[in-house]
């Protein structure tokens, strides 16, 4: 028998092993998606208030599987976090006198971002929401606008506005203490001529972070965005001696996609488009994280935000599909459509549209902006038994399921970020966010 040279057979063994590590796909591990849903819903966490201990253990994890991916930190960084400060004000003193009458306390509140407030006719405008206004929509444009300003209620508003004055006498928070604008809110029964108002507020400052990672792509000033939201609601009322709202479902099993997509990803060849992973804090209180993130980008280079939310849990069309927020609104929706056209996946559109879920997520506040910005999500909120209770545990969970969800994503994605596919922008998107409050 001829003896055949062992050095070929070993070179053209390993020149194989190379070759097939090369062309194979990377894929999503469902070991992986389980640890990550695991530890982010630990008890250990407690929770993953905002404004809890627990947060920072979760930032942490999640800044060191970035690290262990591979990812890149934003410019000018040498860690992941994008760090920021929310000043939280509650009402401490208050005199309120118009047309030299005091107006107690239940007929007035303010969402005020400044210690002190001490108003006269001279540096304050006034405005009024009539007997026949809409409250809530002229609610919604006197708080949202760039003035200082008293609005006064006529009294056929009362009952709702004891409603929001029960909301917002709590507190309010503002990334800039001592900024513009401030509003008082007053129920009072005269055209206003004279008043003198002062309002003292209690202040704390609380440090925030979101997690940011990237894959620098070719084109540096196109972007698409995969987040999630990663803290929860932290510890609440106990229920069987169990007081941790561990937040598996809400959120930790979106943040295990973004964790996994940004290692699925890395293990691509370098991107066309460049890919940002990013874990938002503060959604639970506010989408302060996404608000902050919000100003520091210019919407005009974000091409497409994923934006992953409570993909724990198959929701009633089976365990092969995903809905998407806010579908009609951009060409998102059906490009992933059709990018998972040839598989047993379907996206679909939201079927909760009377619950407004397009404006609730993270996902909003870029769409504001006009960026194509959608929620991705598969739980059945409708008969979701453990949406914000101490129930969503990790044991409630379909690990198997969430890992195909995420997978999905993948695959749908890359038309996006090989820049074959650009979905279109979302028009007047101020207007879509604001009317359908």
């Amino acid at each position: 028998m001829d003896r055949i040279p062992l050095l070929p057979i070993l070179f053209a063994t390993t020149f194989g092993l190379l070759f097939s590590a090369c062309t194979q796909q990377p894929t999503v591990s469902e070991q992986n998606v389980s640890r990550i849903m695991e530890t982010l819903s630990s008890d250990q966490m407690k929770g993953r208030h905002a404004f809890g201990s627990g947060i920072e253990l979760a930032a942490d994890f999640i800044s060191a599987e970035f690290e262990n991916i591979g990812l890149s930190t934003l410019p000018g960084k040498d860690n992941f976090r994008q760090e920021f400060s929310i000043y939280t004000l509650k009402p401490k003193n208050a005199s309120i006198i118009i047309n030299n009458r005091e107006v107690g306390g239940q007929y007035y509140f303010g969402l005020t971002n400044a210690e002190t407030v001490s108003w006269t006719p001279n540096n304050t405008n006034v405005n009024y929401i009539s007997a026949q206004d809409d409250y809530r929509k002229k609610f919604g444009e006197y708080s949202s606008d760039d003035e200082s300003s008293v609005i006064v209620v006529d009294g056929e508003h009362e009952k709702l506005f004891h409603k929001y004055r029960t909301y917002f006498s709590r507190s309010n928070r503002t990334f800039e203490l001592n900024s513009e604008p401030n509003d008082i809110f007053v129920i009072f029964d005269e055209k206003v001529n004279s008043y003198d108002i002062t309002l003292e507020n209690t202040v704390k400052s609380q440090g925030l972070s979101n997690i940011i990672g990237k894959i620098e792509g070719k084109r540096e000033n196109e972007i698409v965005l995969f987040s999630a939201h990663y803290d929860h609601i932290g510890v609440v009322s106990a229920v069987d001696e169990d007081s941790i709202a561990n937040g598996a479902n809400d959120n930790a099993s979106g943040v295990s996609a973004v964790i996994e997509l940004a290692r699925y990803f890395q293990n691509m060849p370098k991107p066309e488009r460049t890919l940002y992973f990013v874990g938002f804090t503060a959604e639970e209180v506010g989408g302060y994280g996404s608000k902050y993130f919000s100003q520091q980008m210019d919407p005009n280079d974000i091409v497409a935000m994923f934006n992953i939310e409570m993909i724990g849990k198959p929701d009633v069309d089976g365990a092969n599909s995903a809905w998407i927020t806010g579908f009609d609104k951009s060409t998102f929706g059906e490009i992933l459509q059709n990018s998972v056209s040839d598989s047993n996946f379907v996206f679909y559109p939201d079927p909760y549209p009377n619950q407004n879920l397009f404006y609730r997520s993270d996902n909003a506040t870029l769409a504001k902006l006009g960026v194509p910005a959608h929620t991705i999500s598969t739980t059945p909120i409708d008969v979701d038994q453990d949406y914000h209770r101490v129930s969503d545990e990790f044991n409630t969970l379909d690990i198997t399921h969430a890992t195909n969800t995420i997978r999905a994503i993948a695959k749908a994605a890359r038309v996006i970020i090989s820049a074959e596919q650009t979905p279109t922008r979302i028009l007047n998107g101020e207007d879509n966010l604001t009317s359908n409050k």
